[in-house]
């Protein structure tokens, strides 16, 4: 018999599991006829594993990836009882406040093991749990942080999960890395009603990886007490020993539907009689009774875990609903009334009281004139140089200097491990840039054009969401650089601007600087920020001669959210932003008007009383952006002037943009739908003579 076996707590583990068996029967016998819990998924026939997972993490810098089915997890690493029954009730308090569903969980390591920000999503977990494992290896060699050795990160996924994105680009990061992060399997045969060879050829994962290099592979049955125990044993001590990364795979029955509503019916009946014999939790009771317990020690278990559970789902019961009052709070960091920071506990550099250099927003310009892409590169430089938390990475960032040579000669200087390369998956640059950012490190992750960042969308909502649905217990503040616009000629690909769409992503901020000076400004408060940052890099303005100033300093900072006034002016207001700034300057320069040209550089947040006050002086208001116009970010400008400027308006709120088209790439095309100087001309002519 493995040695491991002496070692683990029998009891503790029966009890646990007793335990998570008690809460799923207390919910489907009760709670959920009861509509007292809205969402119920069971993790009946997942316990044995779980609990054995969680009693090998047990270094405070641990941590783990989990999913929808977790809580026997969460409960091995001291997840409150009452904390476990009032979440699916959506009660005050606990791990979201009432604001996700009750089996989404978390948990701050504050004295042991973290469990990473669950989501709602299938594979969304996996590439988070790689970045937290970077972020181990990057606080014990290059911060020189002896406390993060041995340290892991775990990853929990289902059969189903590694048919997705996140899993295999998570697999390709682990592995070609060599980081310290140990894949766990649940298979249980079925995704849904969808049967695991659908998801896998032959059905199983840990088959089709052995011939997969730099990962070594642990494959058995999870309803076995002594077998689980020493795979899981060896995988977590394989990791620990720092010989690579690795998966485990273990094969258990569900025993209940994938959710309460889920009858099964899908499955044939003898199969479900089959999986009802093989109930992970008899195995234990054969186990240990009468060899370690007698009859009469395993029903006091029982009658202790259902009393437990009584308990506890009274007290939760009890507890009081969430405050409405607070829904709204922590979308966005946020500070108190005296403007202390209200800070996270786990995730970003404001959790490890970071302190920055001095900042300021004066600039201290030298002579010479430099263009946006060098004014980036400076300030990467500068805050790489300050900070050695950064890092700076993506696609072709490192020995080539990115595809606009933004980063040329930063790999160089500060190394290989703050500077580098990634593979070609932009769902793992950006969910690495979150489990990095977890860590306490910040990321500055390139996407190289603002189409490539679709693929990596339910990485960036989550990202955003994170501080909301965790009710500020985890942030990931993350910088992602994306250029985009269009260039010397269109296309559909490189070309997309589309900022809107991350305005309304909850909980990002946006800015589109127009010059280097703003640039380096706006660059630098989001690389200061706790709040995750679109960066967004416009391609006809990289080496413009318009956007060309001269650097504005290594203290110089632009404050997220104001306005730059580019002129000033009585007669209309135009609002605009990025490359269409110099099309509006011309525009104002070739006609006898005199307009107040509001240079928004933010989008998210925006401006709005620089708007509002500038509009009330003009009384006439015309937004021009590149982005298409149906639902645009000018369409809020519009209605917020419209709603709340009313009263001042001599003439209809208008707007130029691009029509609800792509880019074309015949640059006759492109010309024919941009905004254009001419157009916007005609524009003010028009709205200046109503």
């Amino acid at each position: 018999m493995p040695e491991v076996i002496s070692s683990i707590d029998w009891s503790w583990l029966a009890k646990l599991m007793l335990t998570s068996r008690a809460m799923d029967d207390k919910e489907e016998n009760e709670l959920v006829p009861n509509k007292d819990v809205l969402y119920q998924f069971s993790a009946r026939g997942h316990e044995l594993g779980q609990i054995l997972l969680g009693s090998q993490l047990t270094h405070k810098h641990d941590a783990a990836s989990a999913y929808y089915r977790s809580r026997p997890l969460m409960l091995s690493l001291g997840l409150d009882l009452e904390d476990a029954m009032a979440a699916p009730m959506a009660k005050s308090g606990g791990y979201s406040d009432g604001r996700d569903i009750g089996v989404v969980c978390n948990k701050p390591g504050i004295d042991g093991p973290t469990v990473l920000p669950m989501a709602g999503d299938v594979g969304s977990q996996y590439t988070p749990a790689v970045g937290w494992a970077q972020g181990i290896q990057y606080h014990q060699n290059e911060l020189d942080e002896e406390e993060y050795e041995r340290a892991i990160s775990v990853v929990l996924g289902g059969e189903g999960s590694v048919a997705t994105n996140g899993f295999w680009s998570a697999l390709t990061i682990a592995t070609t890395q060599d980081l310290p992060v140990l894949f766990y399997i649940e298979d249980n045969g079925y995704g849904i009603s969808v049967p695991g060879e659908f998801q896998t050829p032959g059905g199983n994962i840990a088959k089709n990886l052995y011939s997969f290099k730099n990962i070594r592979i642990f494959d058995g049955d999870g309803t076995d007490p002594v077998e689980a125990a020493d795979l899981i044993s060896q995988s977590v001590n394989y990791v620990r020993d720092r010989k690579g990364p690795a998966l485990v795979h273990l094969t258990m029955p569900r025993l209940n539907g994938h959710s309460y509503q889920d009858n099964q019916a899908y499955k044939p009946e003898d199969l479900i009689e089959e999986e009802q014999q093989n109930d992970p939790l008899d195995h234990v009771k054969t186990f240990l009774v009468p060899d370690q317990l007698s009859d009469d020690d395993w029903e006091e278990l029982e009658k202790q875990a259902d009393e437990d559970i009584e308990e506890a789902a009274k007290a939760a019961l009890s507890r009081p609903e969430p405050d409405p009052r607070k829904t709204e709070r922590y979308a966005f960091s946020e500070t108190d009334s005296d403007g202390k920071l209200d800070i996270q506990l786990v995730g970003g550099l404001a959790s490890s009281d970071h302190t920055f250099p001095e900042s300021s927003e004066t600039p201290s310009p030298g002579k010479q004139r430099i263009n946006i892409v060098e004014a980036i590169r400076k300030t990467l430089d500068y805050e790489l140089e300050m900070n050695p938390k950064l890092m700076v990475f993506g696609e072709d960032v490192a020995a080539k200097g990115g595809v606009h040579a933004v980063t040329m000669g930063l790999q160089t200087k500060h190394g290989e491990s703050r500077v580098f390369d990634t593979s070609l998956s932009e769902e793992g640059i950006i969910g690495r840039s979150v489990g990095l950012a977890y860590s306490g490190l910040m990321p500055v992750a390139e996407i190289q054009f603002r189409k490539y960042a679709d693929p990596a969308t339910e990485q960036l909502n989550n990202c955003g969401t994170i501080r909301w649905r965790t009710a500020n217990q985890f942030a990931a503040p993350i910088v992602v650089r994306m250029p985009g616009g269009f260039a010397k000629c269109g296309d559909p690909w490189h070309s997309l601007s589309n900022e809107v769409f991350f305005a309304h992503a909850v909980g990002w901020q946006i800015v589109m600087p127009s010059n280097a000076q703003d640039a380096a400004g706006l660059l630098r408060s989001a690389m200061r920020s706790n709040n995750p940052t679109i960066f967004f890099e416009h391609r006809n303005l990289l080496d413009a001669k318009y956007a060309r100033k001269p650097y504005p300093g290594d203290d110089f900072v632009v404050p997220i959210g104001k306005a730059n006034k580019l002129q000033e002016g009585e007669d209309l207001t135009i609002v605009t932003w990025g490359a269409m700034c110099e099309q509006v300057e011309s525009a104002v320069d070739e006609l006898d008007v005199s307009a107040d040209i509001l240079d928004l550089r933010s989008i998210m947040p925006w401006d709005k009383e620089a708007v509002l006050q500038s509009v009330q002086k003009t009384n006439r208001c015309l937004i021009v952006h590149e982005d298409t116009q149906t639902a645009g970010f000018g369409a809020e400008i519009s209605a917020v002037l419209s709603q709340e400027a009313f009263k001042y308006l001599d003439a209809p709120i208008e707007r130029l943009t691009m029509p609800d088209i792509p880019v074309p790439y015949n640059v006759e095309l492109m010309d024919s739908v941009l905004p254009t100087s001419e157009k916007i001309m005609d524009k003010i002519e028009a709205l200046v003579a109503f």
